[in-house]
């Protein structure tokens, strides 16, 4: 199966890799192509269009990041719907607004593209070695066809419904994601201020219901080794945390916790920067009044 990647930066570029590693036909573009040598080297193919690419896959993988590029890419003068054929299904790996979302579908249903939305977990460094966790919305005849590139790029896959669901499912991921980092960084200042080690502490949280992928992945990995380099910045969680704020906002659903815990990522913005990676939020202290 060709496969095309629209955007090379750190996640595209890694599933690019995947999918050669995989033994697939892969195509790449971006116009800042700043891995270009080790994609070159890898044997995938650069191209400098839409149209170039276009012409050449099965599957035109989307990684992009926000809803704004993906519609020009997708529907704009010059764009994969301009040059698409029979047959291709575009697959949206980006984390995007599912009303957008759902925009792209209905201006695509008319014409020979399909869509497919599957937005990834597990950061630049499962996406080179082909083990991110896929959430998908479509078609299951859709995503039963697109099985090759999903071997080459994911480690797990949940189909969650129709095309959108699996942008909503993200929104819902990063925010139970955004909302525990917050809990977990009142933990551990409480901890460290009690006298304990936090270390110990996570380890009897871990074995306990207290437990999230913040408490056994995030901690060990980025947070209590000061290492702060999962390749997620603070600006990336935000844009994914205001869509799901509007999220909310649409469904008119009392949601307090999670209201708050978004207006704390908003406020965070004056103290930590957009280029400081996520998992920072732990050690943001709202000021005191």
């Amino acid at each position: 199966m060709k496969t095309g990647i629209i955007g090379l930066g750190n996640m595209g570029a890694g599933m690019a890799l995947s999918a050669r590693r995989a033994g697939l036909e892969t195509w790449g573009y971006d116009p800042d192509t700043r891995a270009r040598s080790e994609l070159e080297q890898a044997g995938v193919v650069l191209v400098e269009s839409l149209a170039a690419l276009v012409a050449q896959v099965d599957v035109i993988v989307l990684s992009l990041p926000n809803s704004d590029i993906i519609e020009q890419v997708v529907l704009g003068p010059g764009g994969v719907l301009e040059h698409g054929r029979a047959g291709q299904i575009v697959l949206d790996t980006s984390t995007a607004d599912p009303a957008s979302t759902q925009k792209i579908a209905q201006a695509l249903a008319s014409g020979p593209l399909r869509l497919v939305d599957g937005p990834v977990s597990g950061g630049p460094k499962a996406a080179h070695a082909g083990s991110m966790t896929m959430l998908l919305g479509g078609d299951p005849a859709d995503i039963e066809r697109l099985t090759p590139v999903l071997d080459a790029l994911t480690g797990k896959r949940v189909h969650v419904g129709p095309v959108g669901a699996g942008h909503s499912a993200k929104l819902f991921n990063n925010l139970l994601c955004g909302i525990n980092l917050v809990a977990v960084g009142e933990a551990i200042r409480v901890a460290r201020a009690a006298g304990l080690n936090v270390q110990q502490i996570l380890e009897g949280v871990n074995a306990g219901s207290g437990r999230s992928g913040v408490t056994e992945v995030n901690c060990p990995t980025w947070i209590l080794n000061g290492a702060f380099n999962s390749g997620f910045t603070m600006k990336l969680m935000r844009k994914d945390l205001r869509l799901a704020t509007e999220m909310l906002e649409k469904s008119g659903e009392h949601a307090p916790l999670s209201r708050e815990a978004l207006r704390l990522w908003a406020d965070s913005a004056a103290v930590l920067a957009d280029d400081e990676d996520f998992n920072r939020i732990v050690d943001f202290v709202e000021p005191k009044e």
